[in-house]
């Protein structure tokens, strides 16, 4: 679920930090490799604008400046270009100064994208509601990801809606499902989520057509503790009205071999069948 939010408060530059730590891999990539583009072509038109502020450089060779900028960011130092006039000493001096700076912020800035723990949780692209035990019940499959279990995991699941107000209005409302189990020592492998819909239950006496009319919505929010790190994570997902099947059951996911050693089928994660 998205929002579009307009008239919000300024910015500050945590929020700028926030966004490049949000971004995935191939747009931070682009990002970076847009600034340092930027960068050497602003400085590299402060040496061409200024003929003869770089000794050995060609009199207005943008390339030659280019690249000249590249080699002064980086501190390279091949020594056949140099400063020649105090303007030209400035500006390299102003490139080496942000050189410095830069590099140490994008340092940074990787290495928290490298170091900080992200879940790989997998959902169910649907959720079902049949019998299960005797009792209908609502079901939708989690999985986790890794080769290493999730431990300490915690499961919450909340059902939002539209519901007419006495001023004849429509207010969303939300309400806590309570699940059969909200916490697991060991999160290995792939579980259900069961919440039983009876008598206390929101979604008692609801049809599809109900929860088409109210725009119901679930979402599922997991957190735990990576053992490899170790550090908290957290997942989440969200399931529209139609992505809630009525009378549909999950088929099996687990199988056990002549040794007693259990495999699990990821690939049926979402395979339901008739009840």
């Amino acid at each position: 679920m998205e929002f579009f939010k307009v008239n919000d408060a300024a910015r500050d530059w945590r929020d700028l930090y926030h966004w490049i730590l949000s971004l995935n891999w191939s747009r931070f990539t682009l990002l970076v490799l847009g600034l340092y583009l930027g960068v050497h072509l602003v400085f590299a038109a402060a040496y061409w604008l200024q003929p003869g502020c770089i000794a050995e450089m060609p009199a207005h060779s943008f390339i030659d400046a280019f690249f000249f900028s590249i080699e002064t960011l980086a501190t390279v130092g091949y020594g056949h270009m140099h400063p020649a006039t105090t303007y030209g000493h400035v500006v390299v001096s102003v490139e080496t100064i942000a050189g410095m700076f830069s590099t140490a912020v994008m340092t940074g800035v990787i290495f928290v994208r490298f170091s900080r723990p992200t879940a790989k949780i997998l959902f169910s692209n649907k959720a079902v509601i049949a019998p299960f035990d005797g009792k209908l019940t609502l079901m939708l499959r989690v999985a986790n990801g890794r080769h290493q279990s999730m431990v300490d995991a915690q499961f919450y699941m909340m059902l939002i809606r539209d519901e007419p107000v006495l001023e004849g209005d429509t207010a969303r409302r939300f309400y806590p499902l309570k699940l059969t189990f909200d916490r697991i020592v060991m999160f290995p492998a792939a579980l259900t989520l069961r919440h039983v819909i009876d008598e206390s239950s929101q979604l008692y006496g609801q049809t599809a057509e109900n929860l088409q009319a109210g725009d119901a919505r679930l979402m599922v929010c997991i957190n735990g503790i990576d053992t490899v790190i170790p550090a908290p994570m957290q997942s989440q997902h969200d399931y529209l009205w139609s992505d809630i099947r009525f009378g549909e059951q999950f088929v099996e996911m687990y199988t056990v071999d002549a040794d007693g050693r259990y495999t699990v089928d990821y690939a049926r994660l979402d395979e339901t069948e008739p009840v």
